[in-house]
């Protein structure tokens, strides 16, 4: 027989792990190649993975609700025929993991002061509950994770340490050399042998709940968008630019053509593909707006993909991507759009269709809002809200002289990363998509 391992796949470029949530198959099952074998979440999608290879399903080595990094071997398939090579078994995992507790242990540290806001893995999270650590105690857990995280590892230490009565040392806290200046003017620096820190226990502020109040819990895509949200602010300086766009010949074109692409296509025509052509138009007009951010290094993308938040039925939010938004036409533009859309609604999207997005654009007028703030998805630099189209009185000029008519009216805002994107090249940005928009050719073929 030959074994392969199924590794846990990369599904984004900046998703390091993912939840197991609902294996398919079981141990001695067969499975066909590319077939859905295991179901993971991530804090972009709940996605199925296939299997890489056909064969039998020989063993699973993660469970379910365990968080896996990328890259891990997660199960092992039997493909049949040929030398096999030995593979670590589950109870290999379960002893390694056991050592690595054990070895933690002596090395298990608090921090000096709580970190509000630190991202907590859903496994971390229901072991914190199951072993009465509140989020103000998990808070000064030192984490040795990525960004400071506590891991699956971090927090049965911690706890093993704690219910075996062993002592749980506090990071030290950087303490400045106190200074003293005499009056001779001798400076004469003193340093601080040891210094005893007592720092006041923070505590969140406590929300008052009343009678016929409802307390609903955040599901775990709640709790990951609200992460992304916070994470975005605190990295980025957002500045937000408005301008008002005259729509009325878009209007006029899509009332003229939508019934031909209907019966056509079999497609409904919305606005949203003339908004994605003109900001497609626009981004190559303004490279250093399709960027992205890494460091002190800006990185120049090649390609314009597109992401498009789309409302779910849950009330969540997620933003798939049109890749290469610039190279389809209004046609191709439209089918790919009520695609993604559809299939967004519907849970079905693959975890490639939530990766690699340039900029971003959030259609808020769908909800009857004119104007938005929309905050940047990392690692890009600039995201367009567009509002309502509304029917209003304006001066319009003509070869005879000023006059005032109905005219179909929307505002764009667009939030930039003002780190690297300053209020001249964001404002000529959103004025040029609104050039696009306002220029739109009434003669243009859909075909």
């Amino acid at each position: 027989m030959a074994l392969v391992e199924l590794v846990m796949p990369k599904m984004g470029e900046s998703v390091m792990e993912g939840t197991i949530l609902n294996w398919l198959k079981k141990v001695g099952d067969k499975i066909e190649q590319d077939e859905s074998i295991l179901e993971v979440a991530t804090d972009k999608v709940d996605t199925e993975i296939p299997s890489t290879h056909a064969g039998v399903l020989k063993e699973v080595l993660v469970k379910e609700g365990d968080v896996v990094q990328v890259g891990k071997t997660i199960a092992i398939i039997d493909t049949g025929g040929g030398a096999s090579q030995p593979q670590p078994t589950s109870t290999q995992e379960i002893v390694k993991e056991a050592q690595q507790i054990e070895a933690k242990i002596e090395e298990v540290k608090t921090l000096s002061e709580p970190v509000a806001g630190r991202f907590y893995s859903p496994l971390v999270l229901n072991i914190a509950k199951e072993e009465g650590i509140s989020m103000s105690e998990l808070e000064t857990i030192a984490g040795t994770g990525q960004e400071g995280r506590v891991t699956k590892t971090d927090i049965l230490a911690y706890v093993k340490a704690k219910k075996s009565g062993a002592t749980v040392q506090q990071q030290p806290k950087t303490v400045e050399p106190v200074i003293e200046i005499k009056p001779v003017q001798e400076v004469q620096v003193t340093p601080v042998q040891e210094v005893k820190v007592v720092q006041p226990e923070k505590k969140a502020t406590p929300v008052p709940v009343f009678d016929g109040d409802e307390v609903v819990e955040m599901d775990r895509m709640r709790k990951m968008i609200a992460q992304r949200m916070v994470e975005s602010k605190h990295t980025a300086p957002h500045v937000t630019s408005f301008v008002e766009a005259d729509v009325t010949n878009l209007v006029y074109w899509r009332r003229k053509v939508k019934d031909e692409m209907l019966q056509r296509e079999g497609e409904a025509l919305t606005f949203m593909p003339m908004f994605v052509e003109a900001i497609a138009k626009a981004l190559k007009d303004y490279p250093m707006m399709n960027i992205s951010v890494d460091g002190d290094k800006i990185i120049k993308r090649k390609n314009i993909n597109i992401g498009m938040a789309v409302a779910l039925p849950s009330g969540n939010l997620i933003v798939p991507v049109i890749a290469n938004a610039d190279q389809l036409n209004l046609v191709g533009l439209t089918k790919k759009i009520n695609d993604i859309a559809r299939r967004a609604r519907e849970n079905k999207l693959k975890p490639d269709e939530l990766v690699g997005g340039t900029y971003t654009v959030s259609n808020v007028g769908s909800f009857g809002n004119v104007l938005g703030t929309p905050i940047i998805m990392q690692p890009q630099v600039g995201i367009l809200a567009l509002g309502a189209i509304r029917k209003q009185a304006s001066v319009i000029e003509t070869p005879f002289g000023d006059t005032i008519g109905v005219r179909h009216m929307m505002y764009l805002s667009h939030s930039y990363d003002h780190r690297v994107v300053d209020g001249a090249l964001g404002g000529m940005f959103v004025r040029r998509v609104a050039d696009y928009l306002e220029e739109f050719d009434l003669s243009k073929s859909l075909f």
